[in-house]
């Protein structure tokens, strides 16, 4: 290599190094952002739909501490192995509502999915700055899999019958 292209590499490789340092600089700068929200945002209260598989679930947010509660149970009594922490934990609100659900169908991983849905959904209604961040995190989106249906002439959705040749 010439003593020209070492240098003109040498150019280019400072120029990314300092890119790099501004950007972690921007990245430092935005994660310092912290989002005020009014008072009034603690006292209302929010009231959304979930939905998963089967499973409906109504939720109800009140200001609150944290407590959540299922069909008029605590939630570790109900289900156990769940938690709902996700969206609170996006929004940075962990702590400050009181969560109410009733649920009806599907399983235990329906549930649990329409219960996080509703909770995304009650608190996207506070704000759009909480929307945005509920958005980027994919828990406002329905997940829209359901069990396939039966069809007539086979055993199942796409199983078929046993051939037999003769």
């Amino acid at each position: 290599m010439t003593e020209k292209t070492l240098n003109e590499e040498l150019k280019i490789k400072a120029d990314e190094a300092k890119a790099a340092a501004e950007l972690t600089e921007v990245v430092e700068e935005v994660t310092e952002i912290v989002i005020e929200r009014d008072d009034r945002v603690f006292s209302a209260t929010y009231t959304a739909t979930g939905r998963r598989k089967q499973a409906v679930a109504r939720v109800i947010l009140t200001p609150g501490n944290g407590k959540i509660t299922i069909n008029k149970r605590p939630a570790e009594v109900y289900l156990p192995d769940a938690s709902f922490a996700k969206p609170f934990d996006v929004t940075n609100l962990a702590g400050k509502f009181d969560v109410k659900a009733n649920v009806k169908g599907g399983g235990v991983s329906g549930q649990i999915g329409a219960i996080v849905h509703g909770i995304s959904r009650a608190l996207s209604l506070i704000d759009e700055n909480a929307r945005k961040q509920l958005k980027a995190a994919g828990l406002l989106t329905r997940d829209a899999r359901v069990k396939e249906r039966k069809k007539y002439g086979q055993r199942g959705a796409r199983a078929r019958f046993q051939f037999s040749k003769r």
